[in-house]
């Protein structure tokens, strides 16, 4: 069943959920893209919801690690959007990692991390919305960093402007494996919570199993994760957490020294025109 329906309500407006870097070092050995089977856009299962990872990160020691959102591991329901008092299963709980042999840990969650801490900045708690899952060693020789069909990502973006373009790579278990509906190319329509998120609208839309999908700007960068479903400003926008403050987050709070890694294949560029 596909995870990731949260639901609130932020100036008027109904919001669905769809559910940095420490000390560079030397990146692992990469799988060959075309054979990898682990790679950004694959399902993930967390207690049998369904969302969709994002990017790959390695640390000092050559572990390497799957992104996808918080709240695909929460327990308080559709309705729970706050990460800073909404339930998750804990740190250590199996992901099931599809393409690989065997189910990998989640070792980081930002929603458990605030509540750890006692943040209460509202914009922290309402948009930090990151996991991490560690691939198991067998697996690590699996793992390909570069997003299907648009390669990348060509590093971190700091920001990305209002009325820019974007693109993704969603994989919701209710498409029904149509693979031709998981690329997604759109534009930014403004920032929100005082630059914690990003509001989107793509074609076609984030949708329910999407949750946690990656998020490029129009040269590659990684600066997203997908949250949520939106009825403003535009009915099927998404709500996209700024990526660089969510790595900043976890490496001022976490104990983990991960890195973002770059793709392996060429970034293809938006095929529409760019603003």
């Amino acid at each position: 069943m596909s995870k990731s329906i949260r639901a609130a309500f932020l100036v008027a407006a109904a919001v669905v959920a769809l559910a940095v870097a420490g000390p560079a070092s030397a990146a692992p050995t990469w799988a060959p893209a075309a054979s990898a089977t682990i790679h950004p856009g694959v399902q993930t299962i967390t207690a049998g919801g369904q969302c969709t990872s994002n990017f790959v990160f390695y640390d000092a020691s050559n572990n390497v690690y799957l992104g996808q959102a918080a709240h695909c591991s929460g327990t308080d329901g559709n309705t729970a959007t706050n990460g800073c008092d909404a339930g998750s299963l804990p740190v250590g709980t199996p992901v099931e990692v599809d393409g690989a042999s065997q189910p990998g840990t989640m070792v980081y969650n930002s929603w458990i991390t605030m509540q750890q801490l006692g943040e209460a900045d509202p914009d922290t708690c309402q948009f930090n919305d990151l996991a991490l899952v560690k691939i198991a060693a067998a697996d690590v020789g699996k793992v390909n960093p570069s997003i299907p069909f648009w390669g990348g990502p060509t590093g971190l973006a700091s920001s990305v402007a209002d009325q820019s373009k974007v693109l993704s790579y969603g994989n919701s278990s209710l498409r029904g494996g149509v693979t031709q509906l998981s690329p997604k190319e759109g534009v930014k329509l403004l920032t929100d919570g005082n630059g914690w998120s990003h509001n989107v609208l793509t074609v076609s839309p984030g949708i329910p199993g999407d949750s946690g999908s990656a998020f490029i700007d129009k040269t590659g960068k990684a600066f997203g994760v997908l949250s949520t479903l939106q009825l403003a400003p535009a009915a099927g926008s998404n709500g996209v957490g700024d990526l660089s403050r969510e790595l900043s987050y976890l490496a001022a709070h976490g104990s983990l020294g991960v890195t973002l890694a770059n793709g392996t294949e060429a970034f293809r560029g938006p095929l529409l025109p760019v603003p």
